[in-house]
Parts: C-alpha cells; sequence; structure tokens
C-alpha cells in the first residue's frame, strides 16, 4: 500500500533536522505509540552519509488476526535510515524481524528547504504478504506507521526548540 506523509520543521535547516534523525542519542529516547524504545543495531557516518539501523519492538495490543499470522511470537522489526545529510536525501526501510518477506516496506526520505522552515517528506510503500488478509492488515497498520512519524517529528522539533505546527 503507498503511503506519503509530509512535516513541516519552522526555521530550522535541512541539516539541523539530518543530523538529529540519524543521531542513534536522540532516536533512543524518543516514545513511539505501542513500541518499545529502540535497541541500536548500526550506526555510522561517512562524510556526509549516515546510517542508522534500530530494532522496535511491538508493545501495543495486537488484534487477532495479527497474533494468528505471528503464531505467537513478538513483533519486531529492523528500520534502517540511510541519509545523505548534506543532500537532506536518503532512503528508509523497515522489515518484520521474524518474517521480512512477509511484512516490509520502503520509502524514500527527503529533507527540503521552504523559506525558513524544513518540509520533511517520504514517499513509499508498506507490504503485508498474506493471501486474503494482506491489503486489509495494511490498512490497519498504515495509520500507525504514519501517525510515529508525526510523533517523531513533535520529538524533534521540541528537542530544537521550534513550535509545532
Amino acid at each position: 500500500m503507498r503511503f506519503r506523509a509530509e512535516q513541516r520543521f519552522a526555521g530550522v535547516t535541512p541539516r539541523a533536522i539530518a543530523d538529529l534523525l540519524v543521531d542513534p542519542a536522540f532516536e533512543t529516547t524518543v516514545d513511539l505509540p505501542d513500541l518499545s524504545r529502540p535497541t541500536v543495531l548500526e550506526h555510522r557516518a561517512e562524510g556526509d552519509a549516515a546510517v542508522l539501523q534500530l530494532r522496535y519492538e511491538f508493545v501495543g495490543h495486537l488484534d487477532p488476526i495479527a497474533q494468528k499470522l505471528l503464531g505467537g511470537r513478538t513483533l519486531s522489526w529492523i528500520q534502517t535510515l540511510q541519509l545523505d545529510l548534506a543532500a537532506g536525501r536518503g532512503d528508509l526501510s523497515f522489515a518484520a524481524e521474524a518474517d521480512p518477506d512477509r511484512l516490509h516496506g520502503a520509502a524514500t526520505v527527503e529533507l527540503r528547504a521552504d523559506g525558513a522552515d524544513t518540509v520533511r517528506s517520504f514517499d513509499g510503500e508498506l507490504v503485508v504478504k498474506a493471501p486474503v488478509i494482506g491489503g486489509m492488515a495494511e490498512r490497519r497498520i498504515l495509520p500507525g506507521l504514519l501517525r510515529r512519524l508525526d510523533v517523531e517529528a513533535d520529538a524533534v522539533r521540541a528537542r530544537l526548540g521550534v513550535p509545532s505546527t
């Protein structure tokens, strides 16, 4: 299922946002709905190329269909952000840890200046490969994913001391 999301950061440069998004000291303090705080699996920066890979565990309520698909396993996934800090462009990918072929997604990420503000945009796709119920599962998961992007944006604003939009 295709998705797009956008957040605006008033009076902040794209580089300031980019630096924060690949900072494990920041990302491990962000409380996202229904998720554990992440474990850092990888962090590296070489010049303007940065990578931050995190492991999240879902700690919220799962509906019976999702529980059946998981077969009693914990729902956890690996999320990787690769970002060109100078260009403000990169890729976000995520996949279920236990069965990455069944639940995964990816998005391009862009941080662009808009006057004195920065706009962060995502253009991506969420995939749940499950016969008959895959589309329904995608429709149920996507609102939570988009909400977490907004919550993360609020945490960025709070850290940088800029107003919410």
